[in-house]
């Protein structure tokens, strides 16, 4: 599956401010064919000081891809919404990981809001593409963390892993997490990153 996430880009009163993606749907797509739950996982990620992000529904997703016209599988949801939250999972670690050098001032950064991005490439993914010969990343989100009432703005790239021999399709996600540089301080913090 590729184009990226199923984001919003009208305006639409059915969009949620704080993240861009329409208004949690739950209701049955009229094409669908079976049952799909409507359960959501609360996530590790903190979005205030009592409450952490919740991850969409199998319908949920189901009806965001099917507005962004893919063909989704009832049966595959379950799968699709797992990887979906272990990749949340791991780009928030890996968020911790840069911010770990803060965490004095703030032990417990939070994730304000996130915007899907994916045919806004990246400067990085701009330059390793020209110059190396890298892949575009098939999807980009920008992650906007507070710091002790500070936005900071992260750029995620996610690129296709490695491809199987047998089928020709990628088996894995590589994604590239890192503060954008939208500030001296930013830009410090990744020139210091390249020495770790």
């Amino acid at each position: 599956m590729g184009g990226g996430c199923p984001i919003a880009h009208d305006k639409s009163t059915d969009i949620n401010p704080a993240n861009v993606m329409y208004r949690p749907n739950q209701n049955p797509h009229p094409d669908q064919t079976k049952p799909l739950s409507t359960d959501r996982i609360t996530s590790t990620i903190p979005r205030t000081e009592k409450d952490n992000w919740q991850y969409p529904s199998p319908q949920m997703f189901f009806n965001a891809m099917k507005r962004k016209q893919y063909e989704p599988k009832e049966d595959d949801m379950n799968v699709v919404i797992s990887i979906h939250n272990t990749v949340n999972e791991k780009c928030w670690n890996d968020v911790l990981e840069w911010e770990n050098e803060y965490k004095e001032e703030c032990p417990q950064p939070k994730l304000v809001k996130f915007k899907g991005r994916a045919q806004d490439f990246s400067p990085k993914a701009r330059f390793l593409n020209t110059f190396l010969g890298y892949k575009l990343p098939f999807d980009r989100h920008d992650w906007i963390v507070d710091r002790n009432g500070k936005q900071i703005r992260y750029i995620i790239d996610f690129y296709e892993g490695k491809i199987d021999k047998d089928s020709g399709k990628s088996i894995g996600i590589y994604i590239d997490v890192r503060p954008a540089i939208d500030d001296m301080q930013s830009l410090k913090d990744r020139f210091l990153h390249l020495f770790k």
